[in-house]
């Protein structure tokens, strides 16, 4: 089974609409997205009817969360004064041309799904979340604890991870204590604002077959997927735009 599995769009329409020409060339079994449709350009709405037209599974990013109830809040973890003060410019806009049926549907998101395999003698669950299965707005970066980071996933019952919101794709096998279990953390990276330094939107495809098995460290296969996109375009639309010009420079760098 080939699973797609995007998220972090922040009103990207350009970089959505890649996605899907590009997504659909590889014809995946299932399509999810971890959420934050909106937040950072100028389409929020488009984003949403997008995603609800083509009937995606789609869980509530802390962006969305914060939109849904019209809150001065995006659950954000901003470094300096600009870039809060910048933040605070975004989410006002989000707020103001957000439309009211845009607004109900994300304020309905779930904050998680969870899908369970029975593969030959296993139980494999797959869970996604967009922060971490605490907190929505939880990143959980490359660099956490391996420790810290098993927890988490044994807590929540989850021998695949997928999850999104730092924007930073990696993908992490971990085992505990020498035990014939293995568990995958799988950070998607982000369609329409990646942060690792390369302008092209990502996602991922998840492969699991008949011969996976939680027994096996290699059964699960992960694919990173780069895409190119008018960025441009987006970038222009930032720039003619209320929005902090910052954010334009942001997705021309991929930072």
């Amino acid at each position: 089974m080939k699973i797609a599995l995007f998220s972090d769009i922040h009103a990207n329409l350009p970089a959505l609409e890649a996605f899907f020409e590009q997504v659909g060339a590889s014809k995946p079994d299932a399509l999810y997205c971890l959420g934050d449709l909106v937040g950072y350009n100028i389409w929020p709405n488009e984003v949403i009817r997008e995603i609800r037209r083509r009937g995606i599974p789609t869980i509530a990013g802390n962006y969305d969360f914060g939109i849904g109830r019209s809150s001065d809040d995006c659950g954000c973890a901003y470094k300096t004064d600009d870039e809060k003060a910048n933040g605070a410019i975004s989410i006002s806009f989000t707020n103001e041309v957000v439309g009211d049926d845009e607004r109900n549907y994300l304020r309905t998101l779930p904050a998680h799904l969870k899908i369970e395999f029975q593969l030959n003698q296993d139980k494999l669950n797959l869970l996604l979340v967009h922060g971490s299965p605490r907190r929505i707005n939880e990143y959980l970066f490359e660099d956490r604890e391996e420790k810290s980071l098993l927890r988490i996933m044994e807590d929540a019952d989850a021998d695949v991870m997928c999850f999104g919101h730092t924007h930073k794709p990696y993908h992490r096998v971990l085992n505990a204590g020498g035990q014939e279990r293995f568990r995958h953390a799988i950070n998607i990276g982000s369609v329409g604002k990646p942060k690792d330094g390369n302008p092209k939107g990502g996602y991922v495809l998840l492969h699991i077959d008949a011969e996976s098995s939680i027994g096996k460290k290699d059964s699960i296969r992960v694919e990173f997927v780069r895409f190119d996109y008018d960025v441009e375009k987006a970038a222009r639309a930032v720039e003619k735009s209320p929005l902090p010009d910052a954010y334009a420079e942001s997705l021309r760098k991929g930072v």
